[in-house]
C-alpha cells in the first residue's frame, strides 16, 4: 500500500482532471470525480478518506453557478472533518472565494493555475495539522470565558461521567467532535474505553446497518466473514454518532431498541447481543423541525436527548474570539516554524465585529493562511478584509433595523386579520408565509441556495429539505 497522501480532484472537465493526476502523480495517490453525488459515493468506498481535496465550484448539473461546489463543500467536511480542501475554479469572483472559504476551504485559486503553484498549496496545507493534542494545556479543547462558554462548561461538568445519551447540538464548525471526543470521553471515567466515531452521512444508507451492528458471514454480496459492529466494537466505551439527523428511517428503530435496553443484532443473525456502549449523537439540523415533517422519529428523538449539550456559534462568544485566535496563532507559526503574526489596533477591532459565519472551523482556516501569508508581520485592515465574507452582513443588519421599525406595522396587520377571518390555519398559515419568503431569497440571489441561506439565517440544507417538503405535501 502507498504511503503517499491521498488527493482527491473533483473536475467535470475531464482534461483538467487527467493533467493533474498526472502532474501530481509522484506526490500524492490521486483519485478524480466529475460531480456531486459521483464524489460522494466514491467516498463511501474508498478504504481511506482523501486528506486533501481540489475542488471545483462549476459542476452539473448548473456548471456555470458555483452551487453544486459551495454544497460539496460542506458535504466534504460533514464526511471528512479534517480534510484540506483547495478550489480551484474560473467562478473566481472575490464573494465566491470569500464564501467558499467561510464554507470550510482552506484556500481559492482561479482557473487557469500553474500546477506547481498548486503543488506548493497542497503540500502547504499539508504541512499544518488539526490535531492539538501536542498542544493542548488542559482545556479540554475549550477556549473562551464568554458566558456561552461558561454554560457549556457547566452542562459538561453536570453530564460528562454519566452513562445516558447525550445529543450535542451547534452549527456548522462549531466543535460538535471536540466536545464529543475530549469532554464527553478522554476528560471521563471512560478514558480508557474505546472511543468510536460514526458519520451517519458518510456511509451508505445500504452499508450503515452492519458498519454500526455487524454482520454475520453470507448476510449480503460480499460478506465473506462475520464481522462485528461499531456497537460491538466500542464495548463500554462511547460510540459518537454525528450527523444523526441523516440516519435512515427504516434504521431509526433499531438505534431506539439499543438506547432502550442495549439490545440488538447483528445484519443476518436472531442472537440478541447487548451493548454497554455510551451513546453520544451530534447534529446541525433542528431535529424537532425533522420530527414535524416526518423525517425523524420522535421516540428516538426523546431518547438520544436525555441530556442536550448546546454548543454556541462564535458570534455570541464576544472576545473569545481573540482567545481562540491567539491560541491557533501559536499552535500554527509552530508548525510553520515562523514567528506568529500580530493584528494591528484596527485589525483586531474588525476581529471582534466579524460574525465568523463558519464558526471555529473558519476562524482556524484564517489563522492558517494568515500564518503561510504574513508570518511574523503585523496584519492590516486591508489584509485582514481579504479573509472575510462580509457580503451578506450589512443587508443582514439592515433587514434587522428594518424589522424591528416594522413589527408594530405587522402586529397591526395581523390583529386585522384575526378580526375579520371566520378562522385560520396557523400551519398552512406560516407555511405560506415561510415559502414566500424562501422564494423571495432566492430572487434576491438569484437563485444562489447558499447566499439564499445565508440571508434568511438558516443553514444551506436546511433550506433544501424545507424546499424539497414543498414537492412532498
Amino acid at each position: 500500500m502507498s504511503n503517499k497522501p491521498l488527493l482527491l480532484i473533483v473536475d467535470d472537465d475531464p482534461l483538467i482532471s487527467d493533467a493533474l493526476s498526472h502532474a501530481f502523480a509522484a506526490t500524492f495517490d490521486v483519485v478524480t470525480s466529475h460531480a456531486r453525488p459521483h464524489c460522494l459515493a466514491l467516498l463511501r468506498q474508498l478504504r481511506q478518506p482523501p486528506q486533501l481535496a481540489l475542488v471545483d465550484l462549476g459542476l452539473p448539473p448548473q456548471p456555470h453557478r458555483p452551487d453544486e461546489g459551495f454544497a460539496l463543500i460542506s458535504d466534504l467536511l460533514a464526511h471528512v472533518p479534517e480534510m484540506k480542501i483547495i478550489v480551484l475554479s474560473g467562478q473566481n469572483g472575490e464573494d465566491n472565494a470569500r464564501h467558499a472559504r467561510t464554507l470550510g476551504a482552506v484556500e481559492f485559486v482561479g482557473k487557469p493555475c500553474d500546477p506547481g503553484h498548486l503543488l506548493a498549496l497542497l503540500r502547504q496545507a499539508l504541512s499544518f495539522s488539526h490535531d492539538e493534542s501536542a498542544t493542548d494545556s488542559g482545556t479540554a479543547g475549550l477556549i473562551g470565558n464568554s458566558l456561552p462558554m461558561q454554560r457549556l462548561r457547566l452542562q459538561l461538568a453536570q453530564y460528562a461521567n454519566l452513562g445516558f445519551p447525550v445529543l450535542i447540538e451547534g452549527e456548522s464548525g462549531s466543535g460538535k467532535d471536540i466536545v464529543a471526543s475530549r469532554c464527553l470521553h478522554q476528560q471521563t471515567e471512560r478514558q480508557q474505553q474505546p472511543f468510536l466515531a460514526l458519520n451517519c452521512a458518510a456511509i451508505s444508507p445500504s452499508l450503515l446497518e452492519p458498519t454500526l451492528f455487524g454482520h454475520a458471514r453470507g448476510a449480503f454480496t460480499g460478506a465473506a466473514t462475520a464481522k462485528a459492529g461499531y456497537f460491538e466494537e466500542a464495548g463500554e466505551g462511547t460510540l459518537f454518532l454525528d450527523e444523526i439527523g441523516e440516519l435512515p428511517a427504516d434504521l431509526q428503530p433499531k438505534l431506539l431498541r439499543v438506547l432502550e435496553n442495549g439490545e440488538y443484532q447483528r445484519v443476518g443473525e436472531t442472537q440478541t447481543r447487548t451493548s454497554k456502549a455510551r451513546i453520544v449523537a451530534a447534529t446541525n439540523r433542528d431535529l424537532r423541525q425533522e420530527i414535524k415533517a416526518g423525517r425523524f422519529r420522535a421516540d428516538l428523538y426523546h431518547r438520544l436527548s436525555v441530556f442536550t449539550i448546546s454548543v454556541p456559534p462564535l458570534r455570541d462568544m464576544g472576545r473569545d474570539r481573540l482567545l481562540l485566535l491567539d491560541h491557533f496563532r501559536k499552535l500554527y507559526a509552530t508548525q510553520a516554524q515562523c514567528s506568529p503574526f500580530t493584528l494591528d489596533q484596527a485589525a483586531e477591532a474588525l476581529w471582534l465585529a466579524y460574525s465568523f459565519p463558519g464558526n471555529v472551523r473558519e476562524l482556524r482556516n484564517i489563522v492558517i493562511r494568515l500564518t503561510a501569508r504574513h508570518p511574523g508581520q503585523t496584519v492590516t485592515p486591508d489584509q485582514l478584509l481579504n479573509e472575510f465574507d462580509t457580503s451578506d452582513e450589512v443587508d443582514r443588519n439592515s433587514a434587522g433595523t428594518a424589522a424591528e421599525n416594522n413589527h408594530e406595522q405587522r402586529l397591526q396587520a395581523v390583529t386585522r386579520h384575526l378580526q375579520t377571518a371566520a378562522g385560520i390555519d396557523l400551519d398552512a398559515t406560516l407555511a405560506a408565509w415561510e415559502r414566500s419568503y424562501i422564494e423571495a431569497a432566492l430572487e434576491l440571489c438569484a437563485g444562489n441556495v447558499s447566499r439564499a441561506a445565508r440571508r434568511l439565517g438558516i443553514n444551506r440544507s436546511t433550506l433544501y429539505n424545507r424546499m424539497e417538503s414543498w414537492h412532498r405535501s
